[in-house]
């Protein structure tokens, strides 16, 4: 019987064929924590006294969340990351680096076929890398670092194909919102969310990576593009050692099939208080905003960047409108002043912070008010995500972002770039 990419990549690590539904105890090869894990996985290990770890090359700490620290309470735990780290040699990228599910790759850490624990629900982002990445609870991550494996039943698949040519005006964002949107929150829990199709083997690495990165919200264990050309180009100057890219069979079997239509995909934004309440843009459009964030681990690559410059260039923030960037690293945001794209968004208006999740999660750096409507490309909008729990959150792609910037109103950036 054929294989989905997930179990193929279970299977080549436990050593045996595996089929959805069996439960397994599987070799682990990298687990991560941020400064909001980090810390519990640290106190479980200490709970039950595991002194050694099972292999401190496959582990590593990021400090990314209140990153630069915003308050005493996230330094003390920015210490205790350190310390600890420096005393079990596990890599430690600090404050600056930028987002863990960005700097990973980009360090060369992530490769095809490699099964990722992370302890945080946006670790799927790496799945857009051919690796069954998922997140699991700081307790899970903390037994994996110390004993190297981890104990899981083998997700079933949901077969995702996208076939024809996007709008210009028309970005990763506005496909998995599409797809969330139709699924809904709980459409694929617990399963193996595979992308096919035309439009996805034109995308680059950063849309891809927009892609898997929302899986979860939808309820997925995993988010995975079959590794090719464009992901072995990306990867081969950054890793050391052969890629062995691993794809599904023919005849895999999968629980369901969902097809869409590039071309009938329109910008999209997902409306407070649930990610899967998506409409078009021009539904919503004229709803006056407080601010805009342009970053995350969603949506602050540097093709994000690119993409929102498109309308900001010449063009000016609203005055009364807060428009911030964060840059998902410091590789990012160098490209992005070595390429003059970081003064063009300084003239229009923009404020560039450090890499940092800051803003996303509501942690500093763009913290929302009683009542305020904020539109963010980051990764949720449920009530007090982004600060105050009256504050208003719609998700959308950066194109979108940067016209309603622009306009201080949600915007379809189709009515600049059509």
């Amino acid at each position: 019987m054929g294989m989905t990419l997930a179990e193929k990549i279970l299977s080549n690590k436990v050593g045996e064929d595996v089929y959805a539904g069996e439960y397994i105890v599987v070799d682990v090869d990298l687990v991560y924590a941020h400064d909001g894990t980090a810390p519990l996985a640290i106190d479980v290990l200490r709970k039950f006294r595991i002194e050694e770890l099972s292999d401190p090359s496959k582990v590593v700490f990021v400090i990314d969340h209140a990153a630069p620290a915003p308050h005493a309470e996230a330094a003390a735990l920015h210490i205790q990351m350190r310390e600890y780290a420096r005393s079990k040699r596990i890599r430690l990228f600090d404050v600056g680096n930028g987002i863990s599910h960005q700097i990973l790759p980009e360090k060369g850490l992530v490769k095809p076929g490699m099964v990722i624990l992370g302890a945080d629900s946006h670790t799927v982002t790496l799945g857009a890398f051919g690796a069954f990445a998922t997140g699991v609870g700081s307790t899970d991550a903390a037994i994996a670092m110390a004993r190297g494996k981890i104990w899981m039943r083998v997700p079933e698949s949901v077969r995702v194909n996208i076939e024809g040519k996007l709008r210009d005006w028309v970005m990763a964002k506005d496909v998995i919102l599409e797809i969330i949107g139709k699924l809904k929150s709980d459409g694929a829990n617990y399963m193996s969310v595979e992308f096919h199709g035309s439009t996805i083997r034109d995308m680059s690495m950063d849309s891809r990576m927009a892609l898997s990165n929302m899986v979860v919200e939808m309820g997925g264990k995993v988010g995975i593009i079959p590794p090719d050309k464009v992901t072995l180009s990306w990867l081969r100057d950054r890793t050391s050692g052969q890629l062995q890219p691993i794809i599904p069979d023919n005849d895999a079997n999968y629980k369901e099939v969902h097809v869409f239509r590039a071309e009938d995909i329109k910008p999209n934004v997902s409306a407070p208080d649930n990610v899967d309440r998506v409409v078009p843009v021009e539904d919503v459009e004229g709803i006056e905003v407080d601010e805009v964030f342009i970053g995350s681990c969603s949506g602050g690559r540097f093709e994000d960047f690119y993409q929102a410059l498109r309308i900001l260039r010449g063009r000016r923030v609203a005055d009364r409108v807060r428009c911030i960037i964060a840059p998902a690293s410091r590789e990012v945001y160098s490209k992005l002043l070595d390429s003059g794209i970081a003064k063009a968004l300084v003239e229009a208006g923009c404020l560039i912070g450090p890499p940092t999740c800051g803003p996303c999660i509501g942690a500093h750096m763009g913290v929302m008010g009683p009542n305020e409507v904020v539109l963010s490309t980051s990764t949720r909008n449920f009530p007090g995500r982004m600060g105050d729990p009256t504050s208003k959150i719609y998700l959308a792609s950066p194109l979108t972002a940067a016209a309603t910037a622009v306009k201080g109103k949600i915007t379809d950036p189709g009515r600049f770039l059509s």
